[in-house]
């Protein structure tokens, strides 16, 4: 079994990747490497402050208005609470006896239609989560040779084997393949989709991504998850929650908490408390900050909070 590690939400929080964002933006340079920073390593508050968010959200101009296609709606699509216990584990098959969660989010690749099957009958009415990136590709996936080369690009900094895709281009052979991704999610019984890595306009990924691409591309993701019945995560992505939030049913996020980021007051108008506004579920991350450090400010913003380990393997802390 292939060693999942933990998408964190560092990858686009980190100094270098601020930086780069900036120089393209300002015309500084036309060529910059970025080096991941590990939030392991520092607990220092990110650079990426309010006014940078705004710049990323804007640097397509009015091209990030595109026309774009209506909401494919699921009515019997599972859809959580907004208050719901969950897991999330994807280094590694979960194992019965299964935590008593309402929400278990597991690797979609790794984790057999069996596991699936047990985890809904250990606890009815509990929603599986199907976890696939769609920004990156990955050399391990057994489907990694369907993709041209054409729309590979950049390594994706301090993750072996992967690199960005060429999201712009999604009509066509990554369509295909994301599509197919989701129908492998539905033929074992998942309830939902979580999309990773949906935020290469916001990192060196080797094609001019814009916002507008980025737009399109999420919601094609996600009115595909609708139209095979299955409800869809946000990960990522939180400048245009305003544009995607009529997509999505919930989100998943990683430490919004750490790098005050979790609210629309905190960036200039977007923010994760318009999924809790619009009565949809918000599950989150940290990994450094302790249960007393963001547990208070989660359960005041109707959030539901965990405290992992960097791998996400089985071990777990909720907020009470």
């Amino acid at each position: 079994m292939p060693t999942i590690r933990s998408k964190r939400g560092t990858r686009w929080r980190d100094l270098a990747g601020t930086l780069v964002a900036l120089a393209v933006v300002l015309g500084l340079a036309t060529s910059v490497v970025r080096h991941v920073i590990d939030t392991s390593i520092s607990g220092a508050p990110s650079a990426r402050t309010a006014a940078n968010h705004e710049l990323v959200a804007n640097a397509a101009g009015p091209a990030a208005k595109p026309a774009l296609p209506a909401p494919v709606r699921c009515k019997n699509c599972w859809h959580p609470s907004v208050k719901e216990s969950w897991q999330i584990q994807l280094s590694s098959t979960p194992k019965a006896p299964f935590l008593k969660v309402a929400m278990f989010e597991v690797d979609g690749f790794d984790t057999p239609a069996s596991t699936v099957i047990a985890l809904h009958k250990s606890l009815p009415g509990r929603g599986v989560v199907c976890y696939i990136d769609a920004g990156t590709w990955e050399n391990w996936r057994p489907d990694a040779k369907k993709f041209p080369k054409s729309l590979l690009g950049k390594p994706d900094g301090g993750w072996p084997g992967e690199r960005w895709l060429d999201i712009a281009k999604f009509n066509g052979a990554l369509s295909r393949i994301m599509t197919a991704r989701v129908q492998m999610c539905r033929d074992k019984g998942f309830n939902a989709v979580d999309f990773d890595n949906v935020d290469g306009y916001t990192n060196p990924t080797g094609f001019d991504l814009t916002a507008s691409d980025q737009l399109k591309y999420d919601v094609f993701l996600a009115n595909s998850a609708h139209k095979l019945g299955l409800s869809v995560a946000l990960k990522n992505d939180l400048p245009q929650i305003p544009k995607l939030l009529p997509y999505f049913d919930f989100a998943v996020n990683e430490q919004c908490f750490q790098y005050a980021e979790c609210l629309s007051s905190q960036n200039n108008g977007f923010g994760l408390d318009e999924f809790v506004r619009a009565h949809k579920a918000v599950f989150e991350i940290e990994y450094r900050l302790k249960l007393s450090q963001f547990c208070p400010a989660a359960a005041r913003d109707h959030f539901n909070s965990l405290r992992k380990h960097l791998n996400l393997g089985p071990w777990s802390q909720s907020c009470p």
